[in-house]
């Protein structure tokens, strides 16, 4: 499989998950607004995620992932499943072991991430995180599932499992928070039940695709099993692997959890509006730096355990056009076009035109830094695929101080929205300095071409702003909450028409698209 139908089919099944995804939101908006119980569940639900993004999807798969690929590469597959075997023994009572002290915890959690929080808010926060807790477990051991499978470039089954959370939380919106309200208990409680039944879900349906490759791990319980996992010398390269990506990984959540902090000592609301913007920046930094991320870090560690540094270089040179080729429009939708966007997808039910503003202003914030946020995706597996983590994660710790230097400078001014600009910032600093380290090692060597790309994106994002600008302000977007299924169109057709445009304009800069895509 190419990298770009690779790349193309785990993007078409994050945007899957990404509609399902947003459909949640409005749904989650439409029947709960913006309040102190939304801020408590979204403080709640981000505690789990908070953790399944240090140990799961951060540290654990930054080492797992090169690792498993230079094991497969250099002692072939069948030497690699009492690997798998012996890693999912260890972090299978690894998690037990968290989840309880989790529940436990609860309280002091919920301190750290949001003491701002209400007294009501505080207490439903604590009773939610407890019993979401344990879906840090079920994800973890997805994440396991995961790195297995695109190491053996199987991509569709662990791009497609987050519908089953998106499709359980809807359920528990539409039909488990009624239920609960006729019976006098708060209908936000009806999410945590969806939250887990999503965590289930998601972990039961890599079993098949596991067993069709007969790589399905087995997990040790008898102390001597699980002793020699712990001493397996995989494990031990892992875990030596995982200590400097857990500091770099725990850099990114403290950074959350600070403006979490932050944002529960301003108006309430206001973790609702970052959460919902930062839900929409989720579909361009999934759809592009996601993909390509999954994609090329087991290929990277596959060409650096092969020895193959063009190659390595090479697909490094691909995914960077890629990402130039297409978040840099992304950011500037973002910033021109962030109402219309909010108002047509979250001005539904509960949710003020107020909300609208105050969710478009975090979004365009957040869109300033859009290309550092999916180029990072790219460059940091370009560190990983050497198992070299500690110069990432020492890029993280400055960037992480930055970032709240602007904090100090930036949310007098601009509130909540000074929290999103500020990440969006730091995250240009981040790739940036990440692209330099890979320049002056001579690990990647960029292609001839470069200038004449970025003058033809250029040229065409300019045409791109003057369209959206103009589109944004020539509607009244607020105004047409009371005719929704017009506005969905309306804005269907501009972006449409942008998107013609941008690719357009494009073609008549000479880009032929088809020849990069192929590169």
């Amino acid at each position: 499989m190419s990298l770009f139908k690779a790349a193309s089919t785990v993007s078409l099944l994050t945007l899957a998950s990404r509609v399902t995804g947003l459909v949640r939101d409005l749904l989650m908006a439409s029947i709960f607004g913006a309040n102190v119980l939304t801020d408590a569940f979204n403080v709640a639900f981000r505690i789990p995620n908070l953790f399944r993004r240090l140990f799961a999807e951060g540290a654990f798969s930054q080492a797992f992932v090169p690792v498993l690929a230079a094991h497969k590469t250099q002692h072939g597959a069948d030497a690699t499943r009492g690997l798998i075997d012996d890693v999912a023994t260890a972090l299978f009572w690894v998690l037990l072991l968290t989840c309880v002290l989790g529940a436990v915890g609860a309280p002091v959690l919920v301190w750290a991430l949001a003491s701002g929080l209400r007294p009501e808010g505080f207490d439903a926060a604590v009773f939610m995180t407890r019993w979401m807790f344990p879906y840090i477990g079920f994800m973890s051991l997805v994440a396991l599932s995961a790195g297995v499978l695109n190491t053996w470039r199987r991509f569709a089954v662990p791009a497609a499992t987050p519908v089953l959370l998106n499709l359980c939380m809807i359920a528990a919106a539409w039909y488990g928070a009624p239920q609960l309200s006729r019976r006098g208990i708060e209908p936000i409680y009806a999410m945590v039940g969806g939250v887990m039944a999503g965590g289930v879900l998601q972990l039961a349906v890599q079993v098949p695709a596991l067993l069709r490759l007969g790589l399905l791990p087995r997990i040790g319980m008898a102390w001597a099993a699980v002793r020699g996992a712990w001493r397996d010398e995989g494990v031990r390269r892992i875990l030596t692997l995982m200590a400097p990506a857990l500091l770099g990984v725990g850099v990114a959540q403290i950074s959350l959890m600070i403006n979490t902090q932050i944002a529960s000592y301003l108006v309430p609301g206001s973790v609702t509006w970052l959460f919902y913007a930062d839900r929409l920046m989720e579909f361009p930094t999934a759809l592009l730096g996601v993909a390509l991320g999954v994609v090329l870090t087991p290929q990277l560690a596959a060409a650096r355990a092969a020895g193959d540094g063009e190659r390595y270089s090479a697909m490094l040179d691909w995914g960077l056009r890629i990402v130039v080729l297409l978040a840099v429009p992304c950011a500037i939708g973002l910033l021109t076009f962030a109402t219309p966007l909010v108002a047509t997808l979250f001005h539904h039910g509960a949710l003020h035109g107020s909300d609208v503003g105050q969710i478009a202003v975090a979004l365009a914030g957040y869109g300033v830094g859009l290309l550092g946020l999916v180029a990072i995706k790219v460059l940091a597996p370009g560190y990983y695929a050497s198992q070299d983590i500690r110069t990432p994660v020492r890029i993280a710790i400055v960037v992480l101080l930055a970032t709240q230097a602007m904090n100090v400078a930036l949310v007098p001014l601009l509130a909540h929205a000074g929290l999103a600009l500020s990440i969006g910032l730091g995250a240009l600093i981040n790739a940036l300095w990440l692209l330099t380290g890979l320049l002056r090692r001579g690990s990647f060597r960029p292609r001839p071409g470069w200038g004449k790309l970025a003058l033809q994106v250029v040229a065409a994002s300019a045409l791109l702003a003057v369209f959206l600008a103009w589109a944004s302000m020539q509607f009244d977007w607020l105004a047409l909450r009371a005719h929704s299924v017009q506005r969905a169109g309306l804005l269907g057709l501009l972006l449409c028409a942008a998107a013609i445009l941008y690719f357009g304009a494009l073609w008549a800069c000479g880009l032929r698209l088809r020849e990069l895509l192929r590169r």
